[in-house]
C-alpha cells in the first residue's frame, strides 16, 4: 500500500479507506501476506462501470468533434 499512497501523495488512513470501499464493492481484490496488503484491480467488477461510462464517451466524443469543426471552421482552417 506504500507504494499507492506515495503515488497519490494521500495520507495512509485516506488511502486505506478508499481501498476498502473498492473492495467492498468489487472493483478491487485484496490479498494479505504477512503484514502487507496487495491490491489489483477486478476485471470483471470494473466491466459494467466501463461499459456505463463508454457511454458518455461516445456521446462527449461527437460532442467534442463537432467543437473542434466549427472551431475550424471559424479560424478559417
Amino acid at each position: 500500500m506504500a507504494e499507492i499512497v506515495d503515488a497519490l501523495e494521500m495520507e495512509q488512513p485516506s488511502v486505506s479507506k478508499h481501498l476498502r470501499v473498492l473492495k467492498d464493492v468489487g472493483l478491487v481484490l485484496a490479498r494479505r501476506d504477512g503484514r502487507q496488503m496487495f491490491y489489483r484491480t477486478n476485471a470483471a467488477g470494473i466491466r459494467p462501470l466501463y461499459e456505463w461510462a463508454a457511454t458518455f464517451e461516445r456521446f462527449w466524443r461527437h460532442q467534442l468533434i463537432r467543437v473542434k469543426e466549427r472551431a475550424e471552421e471559424k479560424s478559417g482552417r
